[in-house]
Parts: C-alpha cells; sequence; structure tokens
C-alpha cells in the first residue's frame, strides 16, 4: 500500500511512496506527531539523480525489517533537496559541522522539535567497509532517545546556537580592489590541471561560477592566464567523457581526473550555466567547437528536457536498468553491427571505442583523436571525414533512443529554469536562432502565469502546472536574471517590468538584519529552527551572489546608486574569503569584477526595424559582460530607457540609434552599425573610470 508520499509531486518523493516506512513529506503534520509523540525524527534528504540515495533506498528502505525498526522508533521524514534547499542547508551545515564532511544521501536525526543532533550520509545494510550499518545506527540512537536523552539535547541546544551563530555572522568589512581578483587568480593558478584543465583533482566538477569569473577577469584584464585556464577547462570538458558527444549535454561531474568517466546524471543547472559559458568562449575566441556544444546543449535541451507547458525538467538519473551509465555506454561489437565498416573504424578511432573499454567493459564515447589527425593520418579530405562521423552519430544516437532510459525528474525547478532561460536567449540572440527565443519566451510565461502562490509569492517548483514550495531567494535572482536577458533579446519591457518586481520583493523581504545582504528564506517563508544564508558559491551561485549581480544590473535601468552601495557592502564582506578561496565564491569575483568596471549602458531608440535589429546584432556578437542593454521607452520605472530620441531628421520609421552611457555620462548617440563596433571598441571611451 502507497505511503503518504504518492500524494506528492516531487519525482524523489515519489520513487518512495511504496516503501514499507512511514514517510512523511517535511510538513507541519509530521512535525506535531513528533511532538505530540516525543519521537525524535529522522529527516532523509536527497534526489532523484543520485546513485547512492537509489542505492540506500533499495538497500534499507525497501526492507521491511529495517522499515519497521524506523517505523517503532522514529517520524520518518523524506525531502527532495532540490525542492526544499533551505532545509537541505541547514542539516547540511549541521552534519558538516559534525563530521567534517557532507552529501547525499544525508540522513539527519532530529528533536520533535526539528534540531539536528547527529547524522551523516550513506549508512550500508551492513556494517561493512568501516561503516556501521543502518540498523545498529538506529538501533544505538532509538538507544540513547530512551536512556540518555538529556545528553542528547544538550548537543542538539549546542548545534542550534552554532546554526544560528552561523547564520546571523557578518565577516568583518574589507577593502574593495584589483588586488583581490588578481590574488584569486594566483589561487586558482596553484590549483590548476595544467594538462586536462579544471580545478583539483578527482572527482572534479565542471565548476561554471569559477569560469565565468576566468571571463569576466580576461574582459577586464587581457589576462593570458585566465584565458589560458578557461580554454583548457572547455576543451578538455568537450573532449572527454563528460559530454554526451551523441546527444548533448554534460554529465554533473567526472570521478576521474581527466573528464573520461563521468557520474552520468545531467542536471538543468550544469548545462544551463555551460550553455552560457561556452557561448561567451565563442564570442571571446571564435572557436567553432564552442558554438557547436552550444547548440548541441540546447538541441539535447529541446528534445529530452522540455516539459509539454515550456518549462525545462531537472534532471536525467545516471542509472537505467539498474546499472549505472547503461544508457551512454558501448561495445565495440555494438558499433559494429550498427555501422559499415569504414565508418564503425572512424567511430572507434575517433571516440576511443575498443574491446576492453574503458568503463566496466565497455567504452565511453570520448574524443581519443580529434578529426583533423585522422583526416591529416589516412590521408583523406577532413570534409569526407567529418560527414561520415555525423551520419555515424545519428545512426548511433537513433539506436541509443530505442534503450531503456535513465529516469527524468520531470518537475520545473524555477531557479534552474531562470538560468536556462538566460542562456536560451542569449543564444538565440548571438546565434541568430529564434527557436530558442521563442523557447525561453515560453517558459519565462508558464512560470510568470503558473508559478504563484494565490498571494502572489513564487513557488519553488512546478509540476504539469501545479506550482509547489515558497521561492527563496535563489529563485527569486535567478529568474529575475533569466528575465532581464530575455528582455534584452526581446525588447519586450514586460520581462524587464516582472523581473524588476522580482528584486522589489528580494529588498523587502529578504534582508538580512546586519544590513549585509540576504537572507535564503523570505519574511513569509515557512519557519524553520534557523534562517538560513549561504553566502558560498557551489554547482549553483549562491542566491547572495546571484542577487548581487541582478541588483547591479537592475540598478543601471533604474538609476539606482543605493543598489551599488548594497552590492558593495556585501563584497567588502567577504573581500578575504573572495581572495583565498576563489573556487567557493566564483560568482561574487564576477560581481566584483563587473563593480571594477563599472556598468556601461548602451540604450537603441527608435522603432524595431532593420537597422535597430543590425546595431542590437552588433552587441549580440560581442562578449559585454559589463553592459546593460536597453531598448527607449517611455518607462518612468527605468529611467536609463528614457529621453532617448532619434537625431534631429532622422527617418521615424528606418532609423536608429545607439546611446553608450557610463557613470552618468554619455556619448553622442550613433546611428550604424559599424560606428557602434567603434564605440564599444574603446575601453577608454569614458576615460580612466574604465578599469
Amino acid at each position: 500500500m502507497p505511503n503518504r508520499l504518492a500524494e506528492e509531486t516531487s519525482p524523489y518523493l515519489l520513487q518512495h511512496k511504496e516503501n514499507p516506512v512511514d514517510w512523511y513529506p517535511w510538513s507541519a503534520e509530521a512535525l506535531e506527531r513528533a511532538r505530540a509523540e516525543q519521537k525524535p525524527i529522522l529527516a532523509s534528504i536527497g534526489y532523484s539523480a543520485c546513485h547512492w540515495c537509489h542505492v540506500m533506498a533499495h538497500e534499507s528502505f525497501e526492507d521491511p525489517a529495517i522499515a519497521e525498526q524506523m517505523n517503532e522508533s522514529f517520524i520518518n521524514i523524506k525531502i527532495d533537496r532540490e525542492e526544499r534547499p533551505e532545509i537541505d542547508a541547514i542539516y547540511m551545515t549541521a552534519v558538516q559541522a559534525m563530521s567534517g564532511h557532507g552529501g547525499w544521501p544525508l540522513n539527519v536525526f532530529l528533536t520533535p522539535d526539528g534540531v539536528p543532533f547527529f547524522g551523516g550520509t550513506y549508512w550500508p545494510p551492513h556494517d561493512a567497509r568501516g561503516m556501521p550499518g543502518f540498523p545498529r545506527v538506529l538501533e544505538a540512537i532509538a538507544s540513547a532517545w530512551a536512556n540518555d536523552r538529556d545528553n542528547l539535547l544538550a548537543n542538539a541546544t549546542k548545534l542550534h546556537d552554532y546554526l544560528r551563530q552561523s547564520s546571523a555572522a557578518t565577516p568583518a568589512a574589507g577593502t574593495l580592489s584589483e588586488a583581490l581578483t588578481d590574488t584569486a587568480l594566483l589561487n586558482l593558478e596553484s590549483l590548476f590541471d595544467a594538462e586536462h584543465g579544471g580545478f583539483g583533482g578527482a572527482p572534479k566538477f565542471p565548476q561554471g561560477s569559477v569560469l565565468e569569473f576566468l571571463l569576466h577577469h580576461h574582459h577586464r584584464t587581457g589576462s593570458d592566464s585566465a584565458l589560458r585556464m578557461l580554454t583548457v577547462t572547455l576543451d578538455r570538458m568537450a573532449a572527454g567523457g563528460i559530454y554526451d558527444h551523441l546527444g548533448g549535454g554534460f554529465a554533473r561531474y567526472s570521478v576521474d581526473a581527466i573528464w573520461l568517466v563521468p557520474h552520468f546524471e545531467k542536471m538543468l543547472y550544469d548545462n544551463a550555466q555551460l550553455m552560457s559559458i561556452y557561448l561567451d568562449a565563442w564570442r571571446i575566441t571564435g572557436t567553432q567547437r564552442y558554438r557547436e556544444v552550444v547548440e548541441e546543449i540546447a538541441t539535447w535541451l529541446l528534445r529530452e528536457m522540455r516539459s509539454p507547458d515550456g518549462g525545462f525538467y531537472s534532471a536525467l538519473d545516471a542509472d537505467s536498468e539498474g546499472e549505472e551509465g547503461k544508457f551512454y555506454v558501448w561495445s565495440a561489437p555494438e558499433i559494429d553491427a550498427l555501422l559499415d565498416p569504414d565508418a564503425a573504424d572512424l567511430v572507434r578511432l575517433h571516440y576511443g571505442v575498443t574491446e576492453t573499454g574503458n568503463f566496466e567493459g565497455h567504452s565511453i564515447l570520448f574524443e581519443n583523436r580529434t578529426l583533423e589527425d585522422i583526416a591529416n593520418a589516412t590521408n583523406r579530405p577532413f570534409a569526407e571525414i567529418r560527414a561520415t562521423i555525423d551520419a555515424a552519430k545519428r545512426t548511433l544516437l537513433e539506436a541509443r533512443a530505442q534503450r531503456i532510459r535513465p529516469g527524468t525528474d520531470d518537475k520545473v525547478v524555477v531557479s534552474w529554469n531562470g538560468m536556462m532561460i538566460a542562456a536560451l536567449a542569449e543564444a538565440g540572440m548571438a546565434l541568430d536562432r529564434s527557436d530558442l527565443v521563442e523557447a525561453a519566451r515560453t517558459a519565462a510565461g508558464m512560470i510568470i502565469e503558473s508559478g504563484k502562490d494565490s498571494e502572489g509569492h513564487l513557488c519553488r517548483t512546478l509540476k504539469e502546472g501545479q506550482a509547489r514550495g515558497t521561492g527563496v531567494l535563489e529563485d527569486y535572482a535567478a529568474l529575475a536574471g533569466g528575465l532581464v536577458s530575455l528582455y534584452q533579446t526581446t525588447a519586450e519591457l514586460r520581462w524587464l517590468d516582472e523581473a524588476n518586481a522580482l528584486v522589489d520583493v528580494v529588498r523587502s523581504t529578504f534582508p538580512h538584519e546586519s544590513g549585509v545582504g540576504f537572507y535564503d528564506t523570505s519574511d513569509f517563508h515557512d519557519d524553520l529552527v534557523v534562517r538560513p544564508r549561504d553566502l558560498q558559491d557551489g554547482a549553483i551561485a549562491s542566491g547572495n551572489s546571484l542577487a548581487a549581480d541582478m541588483l547591479l544590473t537592475m540598478g543601471a535601468y533604474r538609476g539606482a546608486t543605493a543598489f551599488e552601495d548594497d552590492v558593495r557592502r556585501m563584497l567588502a564582506a567577504l573581500a578575504r574569503p573572495m581572495a583565498e578561496h576563489p573556487t567557493a565564491f566564483g560568482q561574487w569575483l564576477s560581481v566584483l569584477e563587473r563593480l571594477l568596471a563599472g556598468t556601461r549602458e548602451l540604450v537603441l531608440a527608435g522603432p524595431a526595424n532593420d537597422q535597430r535589429d543590425a546595431m542590437r546584432g552588433v552587441f549580440a556578437q560581442r562578449y559585454e559582460p559589463f553592459a546593460v542593454l536597453g531598448y527607449a521607452a517611455d518607462s518612468p520605472a527605468f529611467p536609463m530607457l528614457a529621453d532617448r530620441p532619434l537625431p534631429e531628421g532622422a527617418d521615424a520609421t528606418a532609423a536608429a540609434a545607439a546611446y553608450l552611457c557610463q557613470n552618468f555620462t554619455c556619448l553622442a548617440p550613433v546611428t550604424t552599425p559599424d560606428d557602434l563596433t567603434r564605440l564599444l571598441d574603446q575601453r577608454n571611451a569614458f576615460g580612466d573610470d574604465y578599469v
């Protein structure tokens, strides 16, 4: 008989609906029962694409004896960390404080009031590999609760105090300067893998926020080191097994240091960030492979990750048929059976397919030899080699589509969709792909229309048009960023209006009591044991750093210098940790780069016509991370857009003009794409203020 989770919309929770465990979702009902029965709570946190979450579910939560033990001694709550990131953040901090490490599945024991007192990650069903079996852990906690409760509660009080102090603490302000970003770059160089790209060893993550900082720093300073670290990393990732060479898209991380063997789950947020980064790298370098990666990610996204109402799904699982990566790997005989001998030989050579394989007897496709190398080695035309490989890829992709697919987490996460809306809008504008712009527009419209509660508050997730949860800071800031990108691409003012409203909610209901930055939850959010505030960037930039970036952008549109003052205070509080630990503050460093450079404001005046489109095309082809694009409009909310007339005597229907401004100073408008190009090329057009 299904348990309470059968009523949920989260795919992760639904995966546990047939467990014999008496699961609750996180709810007032569960907490009230724990208080009434004075039982401890077991909160088990994971997500649908988590391999070890599946393992523990199969080994322990499906076991009737273990389930009976859980039901007898605990109130059991299952939490999707993607649906409730604020709860995950609190209890992950607690477990890291207790044990020095964290991860998922995250299993935390709580008092009836929700205060943590013990926790860990994966436990096997029996004692193994130096770890206690999960039943032994359950027995020990139940015994301690019955016989030594005062000691457990004392520990809970200490941990609660630590969580409160962590949320309330604001580092002492430091001095903002170029030296901070220079020091951060030096520290990144010390971690950089010069041969394979990326930072540190195995497991190796893309670290999109760090790559974005390298883009920003190179643009502001011309740093060869920043560009080298960026391009080596992008080249190696696109060549590695972490990239899906047939279907497009990146896996979450590589289990090795050479990007060969991925943990096969694909996350929307990784691919949104990497799509934007490869696009910007193409704008800077002109490297065709970077553009191909952008278009391949977009093709995968529209083919496999789009919901019927236009939102984007969260993730693809790593496993199918109970085996990690089975959907993606190949054997040499499979290649030979599907392709003619010449194509099979080329695929084997190009993608490193061997009889023994590189992953449990099968082959993960990776760029073993480039097409140029193969053409030179075989003395055959490059175009012929490319055409053969492209045709073979289509054949293999069609064959792969007949396999049993990994599971899809089909919930629509607002913040991740905001990131993808930005990526699609920017790519659509730069690559002249109206289909990508339309996909961004549809997703944005769906979230604005369906993603709010009865009081107008943004939700966290949607599924089949049903909004769930309360949006956190990350949702407001990331969606606002996506809407601004959509406005810049389409010139449709409604998107800027919506973004502006989201920023107003952030500033009015999320402020931290110190006056520096924001809480992760709003004033109207459910009460938790502590109000979390995460300042560090991880796989996704923190809500605070996303909000800081959006404050600079919206401050330009609104002429609000107070927004920049807010950002300065936030950055000053993080000056030292940013420089010393750049991998944990990548997005913050990008915001600092924007502040050091100063925001350029580009306003295109005139009706929608070929001339205005041509000047927008100039902007679209360039990497201009410190510029904000707008379209002239008599909007009281956005002074940047007002009072931008066409030059006297210009054709009111066919002409256009571009105004470039910075620090309350505007240059004379230009009226041709060539003149705009020359103007944007002048890095010191406003004097020394632009560093």
